[in-house]
């Protein structure tokens, strides 16, 4: 048995999340023991109501970690809760609740060799509050970790945005060649520790077609020199593409990821090939944090019928 566990932080409590997290424990065995960090309460609560019945390990963490650790029971750190059970809607209530589980996973992971971490989904706008764009920038900050990178990876194909959950008004002042350049080189490493592989790359322009009206475009400017510099070095990178047309069948099986300068020039196509059949990879942690590419999903909640496939991908990613 490998003794490398993969840390799970359930995040917002009233989520589709445990549901998915249950159905992904009834359709799949992991090799690695799987630590959930969760109110045992509310796990308790929401195992009744939807119908699943697994036993519960509850773990000491003052105590070393057990190597006879396995998956016969749901291993979980328990993290104290006291709200109304089962469901409620999504709200203030829960930030310290979420926040105390994000610390006992980041400390825990930081003190313990695991595999990685995944979080379930948290509400950007109750949770997070304007403070910080993202889930990952808010994990980079807590590991005070300033190169990051997001990265939806499919085998297939993946993509990866030079900025995350800006407006679009913002974007163009958020992009730099230093920005392009860590962030290739941040993927570039990633694929060939985790996956032995020298990535073929694709960037895409700001701009439709790469153009623009004005006598300078951020494509002259920031993406060609960026692109310059990286193939100066010997990396695999190419571009800039426009984003109408790189997408397109021929085009894209030619490369492994695709760089784009906004969140949803290149998430947009990226869910309409593979729906939720990919994981969200940060890059420059000092551990690997993936996220299943889904949210709280607050109208499904009690339904029983979300698709835990992402979730699913994420541990057997993990599991390897």
């Amino acid at each position: 048995m490998k003794i490398e566990p993969i840390v799970i932080i359930a995040g917002e409590p009233n989520s589709i999340f445990l549901e998915i997290f249950f159905k992904s424990l009834k359709s799949n065995k992991y090799k690695r023991p799987l630590i959930l960090i969760v109110s045992k309460k509310l796990l308790i609560s929401q195992m009744d109501s939807l119908g699943y019945q697994y036993k519960i390990n509850t773990i000491n963490i003052k105590k070393k970690l057990d190597k006879n650790l396995d998956n016969k029971k749901i291993n979980i750190l328990d993290v104290d809760y006291n709200f109304t059970y089962p469901f409620e809607k999504i709200s203030n209530k829960s930030n310290f609740y979420i926040s105390k589980c994000f610390k006992i996973g980041i400390d825990f992971i930081g003190k313990n060799k695991c595999s990685g971490l995944i979080n379930g989904p948290v509400s950007k706008k109750k949770f997070l509050n304007g403070k910080y764009l993202g889930i990952t920038e808010y994990i980079a900050s807590k590991t005070k970790k300033k190169k990051i990178s997001m990265l939806i990876y499919n085998e297939k194909l993946s993509v990866s945005p030079i900025t995350t959950h800006l407006p679009l008004k913002d974007v163009h002042k958020n992009i730099s060649q230093i920005k392009i350049v860590d962030q290739v080189k941040l993927i570039v490493d990633f694929y060939k520790k985790k996956l032995k592989k020298n990535p073929r790359i694709a960037i895409t322009g700001l701009n439709p077609h790469c153009e623009s009206n004005y006598k300078t475009s951020e494509e002259e400017k920031i993406i060609k020199p960026a692109i310059k510099k990286l193939n100066n070095k010997n990396f695999n990178v190419k571009g800039p593409f426009a984003a109408d047309t790189i997408f397109m069948k021929e085009q894209a099986k030619k490369y492994d990821v695709i760089i784009g300068m906004y969140h949803d020039q290149v998430l947009t196509p990226a869910k309409t090939l593979f729906g939720f059949d990919a994981i969200n990879i940060t890059l420059g942690l000092p551990f690997i944090r993936i996220s299943p590419d889904h949210g709280p999903n607050i109208s499904m909640l009690g339904k029983n019928l979300s698709s835990p496939i992402s979730l699913i991908k994420a541990l057997k990613f993990l599991d390897k």
